[in-house]
């Protein structure tokens, strides 16, 4: 099935941080309540139809800032070869071997191309014992801990987005507003349009079994704190009882 036109009706909700009174959160009830599921291994075609087997890992990713790559260095140190297919050799790995810089002077995980597919230096590949999937991901499974502890943030964050603003009130008082919804293709920047599959508006992402907000729900405590992701549960689970709901449009019908 095609992708949905994104420029479709959605349901926002704003309600102050519970933790912090100079801040407001906006978000998307359409998207937090949707049955979007990553199908990476499971349908997922990948990013670029000449790389369908790294899904969206094709370009590697972007670190957040340098706590984000200080912190994924700490979990690379423990990966070892029975976890990561591309890890060199025997010797002790540098971040010459697993980071880059791009065009524009950012620094990122290193992409690379193995039987003509480019990915992630990370991403393990089909033929690799563990399968298809990400050597962090599989580290902190291993150690029984969450994948966003070992992730960069770019990566656990996907496909939701959070941004800030700040936003001036008449009466010369500001707050932060922070946003959280779709990470959809038009995230990407203009490379967006690039893209030759793209799963957050595909109808075939949306089969879970539960909604975002709660399959995700480890996520988005990370992003926004417990007490407010207190608040936008309560606030999901009015949205899809209400008759004012806006489901998003890749959503199965709901009676379904």
């Amino acid at each position: 099935m095609p992708e949905v036109d994104l420029g479709f009706p959605r349901a926002f909700v704003e309600f102050p941080d519970p933790a912090d009174e100079g801040q407001v959160f906006r978000c998307d009830l359409t998207w937090l309540t949707s049955r979007f599921t990553c199908i990476f291994g499971r349908g997922c075609q990948g990013i670029y139809a000449d790389s369908p087997d790294t899904g969206c890992c094709t370009l590697g990713a972007h670190f957040s800032d340098a706590d984000d790559e200080r912190r994924v260095a700490d979990w690379v140190a423990r990966l070892t070869p029975d976890l990561w297919q591309l890890r060199p050799g025997r010797r002790k790995v540098t971040r010459k071997d697993w980071v880059e810089t791009d065009e524009e002077g950012a620094r990122k995980t290193l992409a690379v191309e193995v039987d003509g597919q480019w990915g992630c230096v990370f991403h393990n590949r089909t033929d690799f014992a563990l399968g298809a999937g990400c050597a962090l991901h599989a580290l902190a499974l291993r150690e029984g801990r969450h994948p966003l502890e070992a992730k960069p943030d770019v990566c656990w964050q996907l496909p939701i987005r959070r941004t800030f603003r700040t936003v001036e009130r008449p009466d010369d008082t500001s707050y932060v507003e922070i946003s959280i919804g779709e990470y959809d293709r038009r995230g990407w920047g203009p490379g967006g349009h690039d893209l030759d599959w793209y799963c957050s508006g595909n109808t075939e992402a949306h089969v879970a079994a539960e909604p975002l907000y709660l399959g995700s729900a480890a996520e988005l405590i990370e992003l926004m704190g417990q007490p407010a992701y207190d608040v936008l549960a309560r606030l999901c689970e009015e949205h899809l009882h209400s008759r004012l709901m806006a489901a998003h449009p890749a959503d199965p019908p709901q009676d379904s």
